[in-house]
């Protein structure tokens, strides 16, 4: 699959390939990135490599993935971002991830604005979620600032987390 090349203002968000392996490992490995996920332990390199193909394998049966996020002033990527369907729910989720030097600098709000917008401009979505640990307050505040809004709190994959939503403009 042709895998799409998305620009926003300040970044590119751009198909994630097998040679962003590395630089991933670095990023899930930086003290705090992964403090509010499920599993908080940074990935062997060989789970990054299965992560790659899955999301490859992800945009051939779904039309949309992640991207890796490279921010104009930047020659590698800083994390990911985009949309993943969650079976556990049957429903699209915008998710993003990016390495701790980059935090506070509006990129996690742009790359989300820019797949929720991919998302709805070529898919027939009634709507788009974001979840997020009740104690992130900084993802909490990117998925505000996208227009999503709280709908509840559930429990899935071990933790507590707050369901935001989107509903497609008509």
């Amino acid at each position: 699959m042709n895998i799409p090349t998305i620009r926003a203002k300040n970044l590119a968000l751009i198909p994630i390939q097998p040679l962003h392996a590395e630089i991933l490992h670095d990023i899930y490995r930086t003290d705090g990135v992964l403090r509010y996920f499920p599993n908080t332990t940074p990935p062997l390199l060989e789970k990054i490599q299965r992560f790659i193909t899955g999301q490859q394998e992800h945009w051939e049966k779904f039309g949309y993935g992640n991207w890796g996020i490279l921010p104009d002033s930047e020659k590698e990527i800083i994390g990911w971002a985009g949309l993943q369907f969650l079976p556990e729910l049957n429903e699209t989720e915008v998710d993003f991830l990016m390495d701790k030097p980059f935090w506070g600098k509006g990129y996690g709000t742009e790359a989300a604005r820019a797949s929720l917008q991919f998302g709805f401009d070529h898919f027939d979505f009634p709507h788009l979620i974001a979840l997020v640990h009740p104690d992130n307050l900084a993802s909490r505040r990117v998925i505000e600032k996208c227009g999503m809004s709280y709908v509840e709190t559930m429990h899935l994959w071990g933790m507590d987390l707050m369901r935001h939503c989107i509903e497609r403009k008509i």
